[in-house]
């Protein structure tokens, strides 16, 4: 694994620059999980937006470097790619002193990295639930600690937690991803009570069946399903979800502080 100075892109002064423009434009921006699915979306989007971004993967450097080519096509603008795990948290916080020391600052964090595996509760094993709680719920502490810091420090930033359905309905999903997806409500909720009063404003999206690798590990039968059932008449597009947050972490979004935003087509209207 590379370490949390090692990166995928050449430097930014190589890179012919547009003026940053848009609703998060000069905004400094980490998202966990960045590599693939919502958290790619994420990033074009955010850099669509005008957001100097930066983000983590696990493994696939093709992927990374994938995203890296999407955030530099949307502002002619490197970002950075740090191949390090939520789980992490010495190599996180390095990470984020690194960020802090280029950038000056983080203004936004985007906590979307999660993991599921297809199992009952009577087939999960003690292994397979502690994989799930170290990454969906344990990385969000790790990941949000040391950025909540600086992000205090600076007496201003914005907090944006991916979050699932499958935290509030009953949906047939494994048990232990849609206990972690219910933590994550839980820590958005009590992060944002907590430091409302130091300028930081933190939210969450609760993300309906997507058109993705994640979305699409669930059973045939399940997202044949959805597409018929939910009022838009298909999966969401990972692009559905990251233009939401793109406002959440806008200076525009103004009022809103501890809210889980859903977002799935309508299914559980």
């Amino acid at each position: 694994m590379m370490s949390a100075n090692e990166t995928l892109i050449p430097s930014v002064q190589e890179i012919p620059q547009k003026e940053l423009t848009g609703i998060l434009a000069g905004k400094r921006a980490f998202i966990t999980g960045g590599s693939r699915g919502i958290g790619k979306a994420i990033c074009e989007i955010f850099a669509r937006e005008g957001a100097i971004v930066a983000f983590n993967y696990n493994n696939n450097d093709e992927a990374a470097a994938d995203t890296l080519k999407l955030i530099e096509a949307q502002q002619g603008r490197a970002g950075k790619a740090y191949k390090i795990s939520v789980t992490d948290g010495e190599g996180l916080k390095k990470m984020t002193k690194e960020l802090v020391a280029e950038w000056g600052g983080i203004d936004i964090l985007v906590n979307n990295a999660a993991i599921n595996k297809a199992d009952t509760f009577l087939t999960t094993t003690e292994a397979s639930w502690n994989l799930i709680m170290d990454t969906n719920v344990n990385g969000l502490f790790h990941v949000t600690k040391p950025i909540l810091k600086q992000m205090v420090r600076q007496r201003a930033g914005n907090i944006v937690n991916i979050t699932s359905i499958a935290a509030q309905r009953s949906v047939p999903t494994s048990v232990h991803y849609s206990t972690s997806k219910a933590a994550v409500i839980g820590f958005t909720k009590g992060l944002a009570r907590e430091n409302a009063p130091l300028g930081i404003t933190i939210n969450g999206i609760a993300a309906g069946i997507y058109d993705t690798e994640l979305g699409q590990s669930l059973p045939e039968m399940m997202l044949t399903f959805y597409e018929k059932w939910v009022p838009k008449g298909r999966l969401g597009k990972a692009t559905d979800l990251a233009e939401v947050a793109a406002f959440l972490a806008s200076d525009r979004n103004m009022y809103m502080q501890g809210e889980i935003i859903t977002v799935d087509g309508g299914a559980t209207v």
